[in-house]
């Protein structure tokens, strides 16, 4: 919910939630699960707005409603439910009232472009997918979004790869008893994104020391040597477990300090700020460290095959795009770097002496 805080927790276990929009004094929120209708009346309340009004049956916004009661929508990764939702609720908003019997591709197309690009792509994504739904469930007899073409978009890298240097950096700055520095280490090992990482725990670990998870976004299978040494290509190290010798001892290795769980979009603003303390530049978060160790695998000659079994892709495309950073050079004369980061605390102590 939008300008809804986490604050702490109640003597009761309730987590504590302030709802406080930017620059605005924060209003405190009931000792009650967010899901309760009571927190919900009065986080409506707080927001100064009424609720939508139930929609009537064959307009956009009961198949709106419909589609989000859907198999198709719940089936969805929890990241990529909330994205669906906020722009589905819009689409609710400003168009619920009218009939669904009535919507045209051209309809979608003046919708999309009152946006930029990025946002009108995303939006078609929700269009498509609620259309393909109401189709299967005959509330209209044609595809309106099916003919409506993406829009075209700037072409970027997307996430700024981290350097060697970037990870000298993070760890000069955060010691080994940070949460901060917990967090990267066990990024850096397991190649995971963020939003993964918070889920993270001892029940991923097998007997034999590999960690193996279901990626939240794609719901591949990844999996790393973790309490075991790894290949030589994947430039393992033991400063992660210079860290959870400091980390609370709770069922996931990025709790909080009262051993809960970190939320995964709080954490990735959490990890973003401690990237700017460290010195590294605006755009590199959690996911340039995870592009690095991509590119670093491909430089140590790591095949295609593994590469994409410990990050999880599942194409060979995927995993080009994320190794896209390596020093071809490096690749070509199969060598690694000229100066590489200490791998251990041991190593660590060398280098200074």
């Amino acid at each position: 919910m939008k300008h809804l805080n986490p604050s702490g927790f109640f003597r009761s276990g309730n987590q504590r939630f302030y709802y406080r929009p930017k620059g605005q004094k924060g209003f405190a929120m009931p000792d009650l699960p967010p899901n309760h209708p009571e927190f919900l009346r009065a986080y409506i309340s707080a927001a100064g707005t009424e609720p939508v009004e139930r929609p009537v049956t064959g307009t956009i916004g009961a198949g709106i409603v419909a589609y989000l009661a859907s198999d198709e929508y719940l089936g969805l990764a929890r990241a990529t439910r909330e994205n669906r939702r906020r722009i589905a609720d819009k689409l609710r908003r400003e168009y619920g009232s009218l009939p669904i019997a009535g919507l045209r591709s051209r309809h979608i197309r003046q919708d999309l472009a009152k946006l930029p690009p990025n946002p009108a792509n995303n939006r078609l994504k929700v269009w498509r997918a609620a259309c393909r739904f109401w189709v299967a469930k005959g509330l209209i007899d044609a595809d309106p979004a099916r003919d409506v073409a993406s829009v075209r978009a700037p072409r970027t890298g997307g996430h700024t790869p981290w350097t060697r240097d970037d990870l000298a950096a993070f760890r000069a700055h955060w010691p080994v008893e940070t949460p901060q520095r917990m967090a990267m280490e066990l990024i850096y090992r397991t190649c995971a994104a963020i939003g993964d990482a918070c889920a993270l725990g001892p029940g991923n670990v097998s007997r034999d020391g590999w960690l193996t998870y279901r990626r939240a976004k794609s719901q591949t299978f990844a999996t790393c040597p973790f309490l075991v040494p790894g290949p030589d290509w994947y430039e393992g190290d033991a400063w992660l477990a210079e860290c959870m010798k400091h980390a609370p001892n709770a069922l996931t290795y990025l709790a909080t300090k009262g051993g809960r769980p970190r939320s995964p979009k709080a954490a990735t603003q959490w990890f973003a700020r401690a990237c700017r303390a460290a010195g590294l530049d605006d755009g590199k978060t959690a996911h340039g460290l995870r592009k690095l160790r991509a590119a670093m695998f491909r430089e140590n000659g790591a095949s295609k095959d593994q590469r994409m079994a410990i990050l999880g892709h599942e194409t060979e495309a995927e995993a080009d795009h994320y190794s896209k950073s390596a020093d071809h050079r490096k690749i070509i004369a199969g060598t690694e770097s000229s100066n590489p980061v200490p791998t251990s605390p041991k190593d660590r102590r060398k280098s200074v002496t």
